[in-house]
């Protein structure tokens, strides 16, 4: 089975890619230097959850606002109705 390709670099792929990578220095300087290093990996969790549960994070304004796109797989219409998938004619009944 083959992995699938992604389609770019896009918000959704690098906000999860910089958090983790502050995450893992944060943990490393803490343990090489000081302690309170890690306070750096709780700000970057408490992000990285933000982002999960919310959708955004200041990481990902910013980089809305260097022009990295968005994917575009979830989009709700702009009328705020989600529109479900034709039935492409086939019947439910038995």
């Amino acid at each position: 089975m083959a992995l699938p390709k992604h389609s770019g670099w896009t918000v959704e792929r690098i906000v999860p890619l910089l958090g983790g990578s502050v995450v893992g220095t944060s943990l490393l300087l803490g343990r090489a230097h000081s302690p309170k290093w890690r306070a750096l990996t709780a700000f970057a969790s408490a992000n990285l959850v933000l982002y999960g549960v919310v959708g955004w994070c200041p990481m990902s304004l910013v980089l809305h606002k260097l022009g990295v796109p968005r994917t575009g797989s979830c989009r709700v219409p702009a009328s705020g109705t989600v529109a479900l998938p034709e039935s492409g004619g086939e019947s439910d009944s038995v």
